[in-house]
């Protein structure tokens, strides 16, 4: 999606996207992944996502990336803790709690700025991407983490308008064309296809490589 469309999207109210519960998949499937409490995770392209309020709940340290600044200050408004406010490089941040939000382009994130992230989460990146956008997305992230940084996906595919978007139709051969050179991928389950035709698909991802000693 351009910057515009998706500045607008936020300004005019248009985040049909955004949901008003954490996702259960999420809830589910999370625990399998091994993170431990303490465990720093990103979350790209995260909007006002309460997924990520579920995620400090359990112990998490959230760093969450958004171009919109409208986006981070709906969320900081909807939390109760004290907000403090900083610049990181190009990034605008703010942290509420053990949750920060920094307010910039995703590909503008260096791996000198993720030294300290163990996990990953993506409900809302990868499919908000067109498919031009979509490779280099998956070989930034892949160049963010350590090996053995382990993740959740959550992909979808539209039966009914694979074209349209965004949210954008990505199929379970592209996840693995997209993310299989750099992680060691999983698929964890395929949802049944909600009254609008959209049918999610849950990954686990594994970085690959050794471990730095």
């Amino acid at each position: 999606m351009a910057t515009d469309e998706w500045l607008a999207r936020w300004k005019e109210g248009r985040i049909g996207f955004h949901r008003s519960a954490p996702h259960d998949a999420l809830m589910r499937h999370w625990p399998s992944l091994g993170a431990e409490p303490g465990d720093k995770v990103l979350v790209p392209l995260c909007g006002k996502s309460l997924d990520m309020r579920w995620l400090a709940e359990q112990g998490h340290p959230v760093l969450g990336l958004e171009l919109s600044s409208l986006a981070i200050e709906q969320f900081m408004a909807e939390g109760e803790a004290p907000v403090s406010r900083y610049t990181q490089g190009a990034f605008s941040c703010c942290r509420q709690g053990c949750i920060e939000l920094w307010c910039g382009d995703f590909f503008h994130f260096h791996t000198a700025q993720a030294e300290e992230l163990s996990a990953f989460y993506d409900r809302a990146a990868l499919i908000a991407l067109p498919e031009a956008t979509r490779q280099r997305y998956a070989f930034h992230l892949a160049q963010l983490l350590l090996p053995g940084t382990r993740g959740l996906l959550i992909s979808l595919m539209d039966m009914h308008s694979p074209e349209g978007g965004p949210p954008y139709s990505v199929a379970d051969d592209e996840v693995e064309r997209l993310f299989a050179a750099n992680f060691e991928l999983t698929h964890l389950e395929t949802r049944p296809p909600d009254d609008s035709g959209k049918q999610e698909s849950v990954w686990s991802l594994i970085r690959r490589g050794p471990r730095p000693a």
